[in-house]
């Protein structure tokens, strides 16, 4: 008798507590929540000139989760950052504005930077510039070393920095986006498809010019080549364009006319598919570039206008 006391009891115990549970009305929101973070000046300026015109994430606080786990990461020094917000902003998004149109760049530019302190470095001493992930976002790297640039090198020297470490890794990515939206025509991968190096390009000793590659990485597979020729060649002038066909013209070796044939075929592919003239793009693209070197563009100015 006593145990079925127990028991009834026991049995009135659990049935309050779960008519008691019933009852209660779950909340939507979770009480989970990460910590806040005040908006700064500089989020107020990346919120004005990149978010609320083109829907723009520029991330550039370090996040674990989009780093990759593979090499060591650091985070982008806060005014170096604003130094890079700058400069994608003036001569990459401006730029597509002005050769493309605005809803060009509202349609098609990456919805989100990511920037790391550091170049992801291989042991075999290759690092990586950059990255672009699913046609949305682009991961720059290296940001630190910018500030150094800018304080050290001026004039030439300081462009020709900017568009191989930084500047071209933008339109190197950004390449690679538009070729997932619009594949560019098989033809351009068959002009020298026997003497792609997959990943043997970086031991390769050979002249890359000589054999129809305008770099070194552009010998590893055809997407690589074909956003390598794109964006050197926008990210320079034709004196230089004409110095390379030289170079690899030399000694006999085809390569000048393997590299006119590659452009040419990513000429008729930025026109008939995105109606963009890549000459005039060049020419904006330096005259941009210019522009920074010259100091005529304030890279610290984070305030409101």
């Amino acid at each position: 008798m006593k145990k079925y006391i127990k028991s009834l009891l026991l049995f009135a115990v659990v049935f309050t507590l779960a008519a008691a549970c019933s009852e209660d009305k779950l909340s939507k929101d979770s009480v989970i929540s990460g910590p806040a973070t005040e908006k700064n000046a500089f989020d107020i300026w990346l919120d004005y000139n990149f978010l609320k015109p083109y829907n723009i994430d520029f991330h550039y606080r370090y996040d674990l989760k989009e780093s990759n786990f593979s090499y060591v990461t650091v985070p982008a020094d806060y005014d170096a950052s604003i130094i890079y917000a700058h400069l994608v902003k003036y001569l990459c998004i401006d730029t597509y504005d002005e050769v493309a149109g605005v809803d060009f760049t509202k349609a098609y530019f990456p919805k989100m930077f990511f920037l790391m302190g550091e170049w992801e470095y291989d042991n075999n001493g290759n690092f990586t510039l950059g990255t672009a992930e699913g046609g949305k976002k682009i991961m720059l790297a290296g940001v630190n070393v910018l500030k150094q640039d800018i304080q050290k090198l001026s004039g030439d020297a300081l462009i020709e920095r900017l568009n191989q470490y930084y500047i071209k890794t933008v339109h190197h990515e950004f390449t690679h986006i538009i070729n997932q939206t619009k594949p560019y025509p098989d033809n351009f991968k068959n002009i020298t498809s026997t003497t792609y190096l997959a990943g043997k390009w970086s031991d390769s000793k050979r002249n890359n010019l000589e054999y129809g590659y305008i770099t070194k990485y552009a010998q590893k597979e055809h997407v690589e080549d074909f956003a390598e020729l794109l964006s050197e060649y926008i990210t320079h002038d034709q004196a230089w364009w004409d110095a390379q066909l030289g170079k690899a013209g030399k000694n006999g070796a085809d390569g000048a006319s393997l590299l006119i044939s590659k452009m040419d075929i990513v000429k008729d592919y930025m026109k008939a598919s995105w109606g963009i003239d890549l000459d005039v793009l060049r020419d904006v693209v330096n005259r941009r570039t210019r522009d920074v070197a010259a100091g005529l563009v304030d890279l610290e100015d984070i305030s409101i206008k």
